[in-house]
């Protein structure tokens, strides 16, 4: 999980280099094709096959976390590096929310009180920290989060039912390239030169092997701890965006990753488990 935080991280910077060049639709694109590709390479090498018989959940999965990306890649050509990446991570709250509603669990006083506090942290992170032309992206960021939560949940149920990680990420950058390469075609397509197509190849790299840690983590190991080292992704990013842009935050901005990150560690160790 700690590779995988570092590589999201750095996969966050590439995207706001490439964005100097690109639409955060066409990064989408390039990065989810280059990664099918990776993918394809690498089952074929495993001899893993793409044939599933839970091709429904491996559609839920894949649908909400093509949208979740295409949401989040355009926060992070539009916001602070830390800020866009603490947004997406809002998931680890509406994963919590989500799974009490699918189960049916009951939302006892500390889980509520938890995620109360992420809810203020989400609060003093968009306002006054955001412009207010950048309030939108605040809010589109906080919905990839929850369509990242949404994604979430199908991985955990992908792995319980032995679905192996290549094959869950093979569907994710299928359905995500077919996706962002039709939006991209409705308006401008830059053309990709000699210089910039290290960085695309390069995001697609470190997106899918990121992915691929990712669902390792959450299949085999223990879920308190992967979800708690998930959010290093954050720290690695303000670390990138104070090293790289010059990044600040005001006090209350780091006040809201701070109530957000906590809260995220929290509510998924408060919140109840539940099996296959």
């Amino acid at each position: 999980m700690l590779v995988a935080g570092l590589l999201f991280a750095c996969m966050g910077v590439l995207i706001k280099l490439a964005s100097a060049h690109f639409s955060s639709n066409e990064i989408v694109f390039y990065r989810s094709f280059f990664g099918l590709l990776l993918v394809v390479a690498m089952m074929i090498h495993q001899h893993t096959s793409h044939v599933t018989a839970h091709w429904r959940s491996h559609l839920w999965r894949s649908l909400s976390g093509a949208i979740a990306m295409m949401l989040f890649f355009y926060c992070l050509t539009t916001l602070p590096l830390a800020t866009a990446i603490t947004l997406n991570y809002t998931s680890s709250l509406f994963l919590t929310v989500l799974t009490l509603v699918v189960f049916k669990d009951r939302f006892h006083l500390p889980v509520t009180v938890s995620l109360g506090l992420g809810f203020c942290g989400v609060i003093l992170l968009l306002h006054p920290t955001l412009e207010r032309e950048q309030f939108i992206s605040g809010l589109m960021g906080l919905a990839s989060g929850f369509l990242g939560a949404v994604a979430l949940l199908n991985v955990r149920q992908l792995g319980q039912l032995g679905e192996p990680a290549m094959r869950v990420v093979f569907y994710l950058n299928l359905v995500a390239t077919l996706m962002s390469g039709i939006v991209m075609t409705q308006n401008e397509v830059h053309s990709v030169s000699l210089n910039n197509l290290p960085l695309l190849i390069a995001i697609g790299a470190s997106a899918t092997l990121a992915q691929i840690a990712l669902t390792r983590a959450y299949n085999l190991g223990h879920t308190q701890v992967v979800s708690s080292l998930s959010f290093s992704t954050i720290a690695f990013g303000s670390l990138f965006g104070l090293i790289l842009w010059k990044e600040t935050l005001p006090i209350s901005g780091w006040i809201g990753i701070a109530l957000i990150i906590a809260s995220g560690v929290l509510s998924l160790k408060l919140s109840p488990k539940h099996e296959a």
